[in-house]
């Protein structure tokens, strides 16, 4: 599938650029044609864009509340489905404002960013400083096949090992049946989440800090003495654990008041869809035949920041998802720029990426989950050494 590259200087104007070859620029140059202004954030801003979203967690609760009014079990059903659908779009909303501040994009003051981060991010059972550290280091080496800390995929080779295969019948793995496929991907959207935070899973080899002095603890996100942490962090970590106690208090504390079922409708469902965009949004920030990963020997900074894709999701990424799937490149390269001036600074750095610049905006988000799940299995490097592109089945040479 050919990548799409999109000049954005003016929104109306599309132009496709198939064959354009450009050298990798350096950091210098794509910074210096970024607008100054992009890389300024505004707490008044942010702070506006907390309060919307905060606005329409509290309109839907208070419509939530109100369902039981409905005449018919199946009208309320539908109120229920409708509810926590758009609460999910609304936490993810949230999740990504904490996002920003785990960045400081969301104002010049850190100690403020860390504050909202923090009870956003509590809110919705979020580890918000153990999920800062790591994420410092995904985005410190994206693209890196030992040290990058989200989705490394597996090689050909440790993956033939894995299943105890040859290198021939790996290439049946993308030829999966259609509901076998669909079975893993609700289990990777629903729990691989949580199996993050846990047990560090999807990260490269050598994702934790070198300098951690206890090696031997498990990779767990919730553990301040886990070998993701060094020994200054750990009083993060446990503030972290804090929040999640005290969120967790107040839920408990909701379920006697008005029952642990309705606390599960009005909570529980919606941190599972926020989950499940979360996922989905960042495996496939990161995930597609035409981007690499790399070896140690030939990764970069930038490179592995522009190992990433732009997609969309219309109308929910822009509006809900404050544009984080929309331009996620320059996010990478520069992840001080607050989410809503990333679009102007994608435009400025466009025509000097050439086919460098990875975008998909010819298909649905979720049709692009599905196949990309399916046929997105393991990487080689048999085209340039030490870097390794997804392989395809046969069927998709």
């Amino acid at each position: 599938m050919a990548t799409t590259l999109t000049l954005r200087k003016e929104p109306q104007v599309k132009v496709v650029l198939k064959e354009e070859k450009k050298e990798v620029p350096n950091l210098k140059t794509l910074k210096d044609a970024i607008p100054a202004d992009c890389f300024e954030s505004s707490v008044v801003t942010s702070l506006l864009y907390l309060a919307r979203d905060i606005l329409y967690c509290a309109i839907l609760t208070y419509a939530a509340f109100q369902i039981h009014l409905l005449p018919w079990v199946s009208l309320r059903v539908v109120a229920w489905a409708g509810y926590t659908f758009l609460q999910g779009c609304v936490g993810t909303g949230l999740w990504i404002l904490a996002h920003e501040c785990g960045h400081g994009a969301f104002s010049r003051y850190q100690g403020f960013n860390d504050f909202v981060g923090w009870a956003t991010h509590s809110f919705l059972m979020v580890p918000y400083f153990s999920w800062k550290f790591t994420h410092a280091r995904h985005h410190r080496y994206t693209g890196h096949m030992e040290k990058d800390t989200v989705f490394v995929p597996w090689t050909e080779d440790s993956l033939a090992s894995r299943k105890n295969a040859t290198i021939e019948q790996l290439k049946h793995l993308t030829e999966e049946t259609p509901i076998v496929s669909l079975l893993k991907l609700v289990s990777h959207q629903l729990f691989g989440w949580q199996l993050y935070l846990l047990a560090n899973v999807t990260a490269g080899v050598k994702s934790a800090p070198e300098d951690t002095p206890i090696k031997t603890w498990p990779a767990s996100h919730f553990n301040p003495f886990s070998k993701l942490f060094t020994p200054s962090q750990w009083i993060y970590i446990a503030a972290s654990d804090l929040g999640l106690a005290i969120m967790g208090s107040v839920l408990y504390y909701a379920g006697t008041q008005i029952g642990a079922w309705n606390v599960f409708l009005l909570y529980g469902i919606p941190y599972f869809w926020v989950h499940h965009w979360l996922i989905a949004i960042t495996y496939l920030q990161h995930t597609h035949p035409d981007v690499p990963h790399y070896t140690a020997d030939t990764w970069t900074y930038t490179k592995g920041a522009l190992a990433t894709i732009d997609r969309t999701t219309g109308f929910i990424g822009r509006h809900f998802f404050h544009e984080i799937i929309d331009y996620h490149v320059v996010h990478h390269l520069f992840s001080r720029i607050p989410f809503y001036k990333a679009e102007r600074a994608t435009w400025a750095i466009q025509p000097l990426l050439g086919n460098n610049y990875h975008e998909q905006k010819d298909e649905s988000f979720l049709y692009s989950l599905m196949m990309t799940f399916r046929k997105c299995i393991y990487v080689s490097d048999k085209g340039t050494p030490g870097v390794l592109h997804f392989v395809r089945s046969e069927k998709n040479q």
